[in-house]
């Protein structure tokens, strides 16, 4: 079986090309190394974890580029991670999520469906959920009320995905991400963000003065999850609905932001300064992910918490950051 994952020097992608190839997998990724942060993370990312992975450099709007590369590689199944990420970059750079998230998900949604692939399983967000939702957050509960473009776009993305299904037949699966962490993450997220500036003496900024609680997933959880989605297709058309499905991939455990903090703070061994600072615009005060679904779909059980990961992420960021923490 071939695997197609975009996005694959991301941090989700990057750690899920791993697993497939630790498992038997043939493994091609594409990702554009974009300079939202430093494309030498990502390529360091991919040197650590993918070696010897085929990941090339590649746009999703590059419509031709895209095909060929569908045609040279004649993929079973695709793994779609590749987005413009970022809930407050959005509200500057909303033509980056326009062309990315939405017209680069077309692009894919027609090859897939004109490739004949088996199956394609994309990333969602928490971020759908918005206004309208209540903890814990339940994927049979409303999603139309985003409190960001980047939210918007990915629940459009879930619309138009539902929509090939129920069209085309096109079988594909989507998972709501909450706040993923660990080593080799996202620079741009609080984990990083958090862990860089403690080591380094820096004061961190803490919005909505502390009163935020997040659902923060460790990656080895996560790839887990994307895995198991993988391997458990949604029923065909025969089944009555559409074949496609959506699940909450979280931890279950929502974390108060101080808690956080002080773990960070004990792993690097150095208390935190902490500037408190309003509400950011875009943000969400609570997440937490009601998994039942993907539990029952396909064994679904995230199994680490913050006291074991986030002093993975403080080492990490010790260890490759060093002096520039």
């Amino acid at each position: 079986m071939t695997i197609l994952v975009t996005g694959a020097a991301g941090f989700i992608g990057a750690y899920t090309c791993r697993a497939l190839r630790e498992r038997g997998a043939a493994v091609v990724g594409l990702d554009n190394f974009n300079d939202y942060y430093d494309p030498q993370i990502k390529r360091d990312r991919v040197a650590s974890l993918c070696p010897g992975i085929d990941i090339r450099a590649l746009d999703l709007g590059d419509r031709d580029g895209l095909a060929a590369l569908f045609d040279e590689v004649q993929p079973d199944r695709v793994i779609h991670l590749a987005a413009q990420a970022g809930v407050r970059y959005s509200l500057t750079h909303p033509h980056a999520y326009v062309d990315s998230n939405l017209a680069g998900f077309v692009n894919l949604l027609e090859l897939c469906r004109h490739r004949g692939i088996a199956h394609l399983v994309y990333a969602s967000s928490s971020s759908v959920y918005g206004d309208s939702a209540t903890p814990p957050f339940s994927e049979d509960q409303r999603v139309d009320q985003p409190r960001s473009l980047y939210a918007a776009t990915k629940a459009a993305n879930e619309l138009m995905a539902h929509t090939y299904a129920h069209l085309y037949g096109l079988r594909s699966t989507g998972l709501r991400f909450f706040t993923v962490y660990g080593p080799w993450g996202r620079p741009d997220m609080a984990p990083l963000l958090f862990s860089r500036a403690v080591l380094a003496g820096r004061p961190i900024d803490v919005f909505n003065h502390g009163r935020m609680r997040r659902d923060f997933t460790f990656i080895d959880d996560i790839v887990a999850g994307v895995l198991g989605a993988l391997d458990h297709p949604p029923p065909g058309t025969d089944a009555g609905e559409p074949p496609h499905r959506v699940f909450n991939l979280g931890n279950h455990t929502p974390v108060e932001l101080e808690r956080f903090i002080a773990v960070i703070e004990q792993a690097a061994g150095v208390a935190a300064q902490k500037v408190y600072k309003p509400m950011q615009p875009g943000d969400m005060i609570e997440t937490m992910a009601d998994t039942s679904r993907a539990k029952a779909a396909f064994g679904f059980e995230p199994a680490t918490s913050i006291e074991v990961g986030l002093p993975q992420v403080v080492e990490w960021c010790r260890t490759y950051f060093g002096d520039r923490a």
